[in-house]
């Protein structure tokens, strides 16, 4: 028992790391975290010995944020008055920008290709992992993968900048 709390306990940061990159919210990533301890503590039995833990804790996280989502789908969307403080901001320099570019290509990402990219490519898992975690085949993971890197340096890429036409 010890020993499975250690090891879920080991799993929190990249938990943690996966849910921001979702949400891009630190406060709901920490809650959608939370929600997925509880569950896998509370399900602890359901866990498949020696199996992968890792691969059952994201499952766990990325049903929940499914669900999520599913569920504010059909609420009515309201700005929030906190976004309204940000909307002046000016941009960011240097490496913050760089990284709010490619936080904002992944948002231009479908739901299936971010979640792909965030699993293989940030979290590290294996294509057998992800696949496990967002219950589609190894095949499909490796197309959404492809698609969503191929997107990002579309995205990205500032050597296609179209020129400046003169009109006069």
């Amino acid at each position: 028992m010890d020993d499975l709390a250690t090891m879920i306990a080991a799993e929190i940061p990249a938990l943690r790391r996966y849910a921001r990159a979702l949400l891009r919210d630190a406060e709901r990533a920490d809650d959608l975290v939370q929600d997925c301890l509880l569950r896998a503590w509370s399900r602890r039995h359901l866990w498949r010995q020696p199996g992968n833990l890792r691969a059952w804790l994201f499952t766990i996280l990325h049903n929940l944020y499914a669900n999520q989502m599913r569920s504010l789908s059909r609420q009515p969307r309201f700005a929030p008055s906190e976004a309204a403080e940000h909307l002046g901001q000016n941009a960011r320099q240097g490496d913050q920008l760089e990284t709010s570019e490619v936080l904002d290509a992944m948002d231009n990402l479908n739901d299936d290709q971010r979640e792909a990219i965030l699993l293989v490519g940030v979290e590290g898992l294996r294509y057998e992992e992800a696949a496990a975690v967002l219950g589609v085949p190894v095949g499909t993971v490796m197309s959404r993968l492809s698609r969503g890197r191929e997107r990002l340096r579309e995205l990205t890429d500032r050597g296609n900048v179209p020129p400046i036409r003169r009109v006069k």
